[in-house]
C-alpha cells in the first residue's frame, strides 16, 4: 500500500487570518490561530546530540520551533527573550526539558550590549561551552509611506536586527571551536523588499552581507555561518506589525503554495544547517518561502 504524501498547499492553515493586533513583542496566547511550532509533530533523530545552543528570540515563533527541534535532536538550549515574554519562554523551556535536555531562560534586551554579552557568557558557563548560535531575534513595523517613517521606530529596527545580532555574535565568536555553527534568521525581504517594511528589509539585506563576510573568515577556523530566509510565516510578530484586517486576511496567499508558512515548517532547515549533514555548507542562504524566489 502506497503512503499518501500530504499536499503542501493544505498541509497547514490555508485560510486567511482574522483581524487582530498586538504590541511587540507579541505573545503566542494572543495570536489566533495558534502558530504550529512542531510541538506534536517534530521527531528527533539524535543529529545534534551533545550540542549546546543559544537561540535569540527563542520564546515563540520561529525561535520556539527551532528550540523544540534542537532539543529533540539532542541539544541543550538557551533562549534569549524580552522580559515581557516570560510566559512564552517558560512554555518553550518545558518542551526543551520534556525532551530530556537542559534549558536556560535569559530575559533581557539585546539592544543592551552588556546584556547580550552576559547572555553568551551565562550560556557558556551553564552548558560548559557553546556550539550553535542562532541569531533570530527581530523587530518590524509597517509604515504607510516613506515620509511617515519615524526615527525612533527605525532605530529600534536597526538596533534589534543589526546591533543586537552583531554584539551577540561578537561575544560568542572568540570561544567557538571547530565544528561550531552560526545561523541567522534573514528574510525574503532582503531580496524582495516591501515599501512598508523598508527599514526592516534593509537590516535583512545587511544580515545576508554579514553571513557571507563572516563565513569567509570563520571558515579558516572550521566554523560555518549560514542563514535561513523565511517567507511569510505566522508568528506573534505578524499581528504586532501593524497591518490592517485586509493584509492579515491575505497574509501569505501570494506565494506559489497559496498560504503562509508555520514555524514548524522552518525547523528542519535550521537542524540541517546545524548538523553534520551540512558540513560543506557555509555562506549560504536557505530559502523557506512557499515557493517565492529570492
Amino acid at each position: 500500500m502506497t503512503a499518501t504524501t500530504p499536499d503542501p498547499r493544505h498541509q497547514q492553515h490555508d485560510e486567511g487570518f482574522p483581524s487582530q493586533h498586538q504590541d511587540q513583542p507579541g505573545l503566542t496566547s494572543q495570536t489566533h490561530p495558534t502558530p504550529d511550532h512542531g510541538e506534536q509533530t517534530y521527531r528527533g533523530h539524535g543529529r545534534l546530540a551533545g550540542r549546546r545552543a543559544l537561540i535569540t528570540g527563542g520564546d515563540s515563533g520561529i525561535g520556539r520551533a527551532v528550540a523544540i527541534a534542537f532539543a529533540r535532536e539532542g541539544a541543550d538550549v538557551a533562549i534569549v527573550h524580552m522580559p515581557s515574554e516570560q510566559e512564552d519562554a517558560d512554555t518553550t523551556l518545558e518542551y526543551i526539558r520534556d525532551a530530556g535536555r537542559e534549558g536556560l531562560s535569559l530575559a533581557g534586551d539585546l539592544r543592551d550590549e552588556r546584556f547580550a554579552e552576559s547572555a553568551v557568557r551565562r550560556t557558556r558557563e551553564t552548558f560548559d561551552g557553546l556550539d550553535l548560535l542562532v541569531l533570530n531575534a527581530g523587530y518590524q513595523h509597517d509604515i504607510d509611506g516613506f515620509d511617515s517613517l519615524q526615527t525612533e521606530d527605525m532605530r529600534r529596527v536597526f538596533d534589534t536586527n543589526l546591533v543586537g545580532m552583531l554584539v551577540t555574535a561578537r561575544a560568542a565568536y572568540p570561544h567557538l571551536e571547530p565544528g561550531a555553527g552560526i545561523i541567522v534568521t534573514a528574510s525574503i525581504q532582503a531580496y524582495n523588499p516591501s515599501p512598508g517594511l523598508i527599514d526592516y528589509a534593509m537590516t535583512k539585506a545587511a544580515q545576508v552581507a554579514f553571513v557571507k563576510a563572516l563565513a569567509e573568515e570563520a571558515g579558516e577556523r572550521g566554523i560555518r555561518v549560514n542563514a535561513v530566509a523565511p517567507g511569510p510565516i505566522w508568528t506573534p510578530l505578524i499581528p504586532g506589525t501593524g497591518w490592517d484586517a485586509a493584509k492579515l486576511e491575505h497574509f501569505g496567499t501570494d506565494t506559489p503554495l497559496g498560504r503562509a508558512g508555520q514555524p514548524a515548517e522552518l525547523a528542519g532547515a535550521y537542524v540541517y544547517l546545524a548538523s553534520e549533514e551540512s558540513s560543506y555548507t557555509s555562506g549560504s542562504v536557505l530559502a523557506v518561502t512557499g515557493g517565492k524566489p529570492l
